[in-house]
Parts: C-alpha cells; sequence; structure tokens
C-alpha cells in the first residue's frame, strides 16, 4: 500500500517545517515493509518561502496559481501516486500514536475514508469549551475536519475530489459526500478519537473568538452565501499567518 500525504500550504512559511518534521517521525514510527508514502506540498500560489522550505525538507512540490483551498487539495491529490490519500494542514501535527490508528483502520476491507477529532496546541477556556462541543458532533455526524481527512484513492477520484465552487466548507462537504457514497456501497467512515492531531489556534490569535463565532454564526445561518463568497472569508485568505 502506498499512502500519499498531501498538504495544501498558503504563505505557511512559519509551519510548514514544523508540520513535516512530524510527518516524518510519524512515518518513521510506522514503517512497514507494505507501506510506502509520500509527502506532497500544495503551494497555494504562497508570497513567502513556503514552497523553497517544503523542498529543502524532502517533500515533492506543486504549484496551485488560483488562491483557493479547495483547488490546493485537489492540485495535490493530482499529483499523488498513493493508493490512499491524507490530507493535512499546514498548521497540524500529526502524532506517530495518529498516523498508527489511522493505518491500522484503512487496513481494514470495509474503510472508504474518514477524519479524526481533535485537538488544539495552546487551547483557552473557549477553545475548551469549543472541543468539548464540537468533538462530540463530529463524532455523531461524521464530520471530516479539514486538517486531517483520509480517503481511499479511487473513492476520491469517483467523488471528483473538493468542490471547487466552495472557498471554505469543502472538507464538510466531501465528508458529506463521502459519507452517502460509503453507505451505498456498504463501506464505513470513521472519525479516530484515541489520539487526536493537534492544530493550531493561530486565527484566533490573528482575528480574536468574537470575529470567528460571527463567522461560523454565518455559516450555520447561510452556508452557501458564506461558503462561496471568498469576500467573507478573508480569515482564510486575507494572507495573515
Amino acid at each position: 500500500m502506498k499512502l500519499s500525504i498531501i498538504i495544501p500550504a498558503f504563505n505557511e512559511a512559519k509551519r510548514i517545517e514544523s508540520c513535516l518534521t512530524h510527518l516524518s517521525a510519524a512515518l518513521r514510527a510506522n514503517a512497514a515493509p507494505n507501506l510506502e508514502s509520500e509527502i506532497i506540498v500544495a503551494d497555494n500560489n504562497s508570497t513567502d518561502a513556503t514552497a523553497q522550505l517544503a523542498r529543502n525538507a524532502g517533500a515533492q512540490v506543486v504549484f496551485e496559481p488560483i488562491n483557493q483551498i479547495a483547488r490546493a487539495r485537489n492540485a495535490g491529490a493530482a499529483a499523488a501516486t498513493g493508493d490512499w490519500f491524507l490530507f493535512v494542514d499546514a498548521d497540524t501535527h500529526v502524532s506517530p500514536e495518529t498516523l498508527g490508528e489511522m493505518l491500522a483502520f484503512i487496513g481494514t476491507a470495509t474503510c472508504v475514508g474518514g477524519g479524526s477529532t481533535l485537538r488544539y496546541d495552546k487551547p483557552d477556556l473557549i477553545a475548551h469549551c469549543f472541543l468539548f462541543v464540537s468533538n462530540p458532533i463530529v463524532r455523531a455526524l461524521k464530520l471530516l475536519p479539514g486538517c486531517f481527512i483520509f480517503c481511499r484513492t479511487d473513492t476520491f477520484r469517483a467523488l471528483s475530489g473538493f468542490d471547487h465552487a466552495m472557498f471554505a466548507g469543502e472538507d464538510a462537504d466531501f465528508g458529506w459526500r463521502l459519507g452517502r457514497w460509503s453507505r451505498a456501497h456498504g463501506l464505513r467512515v470513521k472519525i479516530l478519537c484515541a489520539h487526536p492531531p493537534v492544530t493550531s489556534l493561530r486565527k484566533v490569535e490573528l482575528y480574536g473568538w468574537k470575529e470567528l463565532l460571527v463567522l461560523i454564526a454565518r455559516w450555520i445561518l447561510f452556508p452557501r452565501r458564506t461558503t462561496r463568497d471568498k469576500t467573507r472569508l478573508h480569515v482564510f485568505y486575507d494572507g495573515r499567518r
């Protein structure tokens, strides 16, 4: 089996090396004769040293000129050659235990893909409360947070990847479509929870909880309008990192 790890990256010079270091350590800890791997960084038109730092760390780099998370993920997938895809965000750390849990599940015949509950690197009280609510919802509804999504390659192709009409929420949309596909084919989507990956709270540090909670509320009330309008999603696309 070959695993392709795909990292969409827009101006991630501050974090890409740490992300890649953790992934490499996780792969070494789970080395097996029947496991091949590759790491692909999809440079999403960065204006910093993201691409060069990724190359220096041994990753393959592909370029996506249109600044959109869904397109970056799909560009990485188009270059990938693995039997399975794992999408990881550049501000996320994957431990050997997280990767091992995922590999054990995808080794079963009924698995088609999945995601994971999350931890934050510097959780404050609001972050703890947010995870207390969101992680059970993720498990119950089998949502796929974008910082850690795995999927069988043939299924990803059958679903045409992530939706280019969406500038955010493409992870949840893909998860819903993957869930429908899996049920139709008698397969399973799995949410890992024993060893959650650690992702950053940088959006809170940059924009504050008030602005982010307002965005989440708009997302819930007006999902189509919000996720398809880039001007409403500056926290993803204004380049601040």
